[in-house]
């Protein structure tokens, strides 16, 4: 599978950008999945329900499933915050992975910059950056080297995704999702 993060301030909009992308890439065949770093306490489950009591009353695991999905919530407990590695070994067979967060880890991400924010660019070289998606052209902090893409405009950054990451995605859209489904995790693309 193909993987590709995506790393920016708060606020700078990363959920919008994938939200605008994954629907241009399911359309032309491609099976996408997400994996979203949170920062803080998250919950899925709501307080009340027969889930969250379980997972409050200490189990270790709560998988709630309906005709319609499935999710499985861990409770941590005293264990350390799993790797993204980790993470990626439990997701299902699929073309494209995209990572929100997980700022330090070495996979090749593009950074999501509003210089309206105040803050400062992350270091290209210790991030693993190889564009820069800002709602400003040729920001003077960016390497003269470094892919610029217009952040208002996902049709641009979803064409540098697929050519960034050699994916071609007529090789795919004639297959069976059958096919799809059967293809191993670490299949490549190309």
């Amino acid at each position: 599978m193909k993987i590709l993060g995506f790393a920016g301030h708060s606020g700078a909009g990363k959920t919008t950008l994938i939200e605008q992308l994954i629907p241009r890439f399911s359309k032309q065949g491609l099976r996408v999945s997400l994996i979203k770093h949170a920062h803080h306490a998250f919950d899925i489950d709501k307080p009340g329900k027969d889930s969250f009591r379980h997972r409050e009353a200490g189990a270790s695991e709560v998988m709630l499933v309906s005709s319609r999905r499935w999710a499985l919530v861990r409770e941590l407990r005293d264990e350390e915050e799993p790797s993204l590695d980790e993470q990626i070994s439990h997701m299902s067979p699929c073309d494209l992975l995209l990572v929100e967060g997980y700022k330090s880890s070495r996979i090749p991400k593009i950074e999501i910059y509003r210089p309206s924010l105040g803050k400062p660019r992350f270091q290209d070289v210790t991030m693993n950056i190889v564009a820069l998606a800002c709602d400003t052209r040729n920001h003077s902090e960016s390497s003269a080297t470094m892919p610029q893409l217009n952040l208002n405009d996902p049709d641009e950054i979803a064409r540098f995704i697929l050519e960034y990451l050699q994916i071609h995605p007529w090789q795919f859209a004639a297959l069976p999702t059958a096919a799809l489904n059967a293809r191993p995790v670490n299949a490549g693309l190309c």
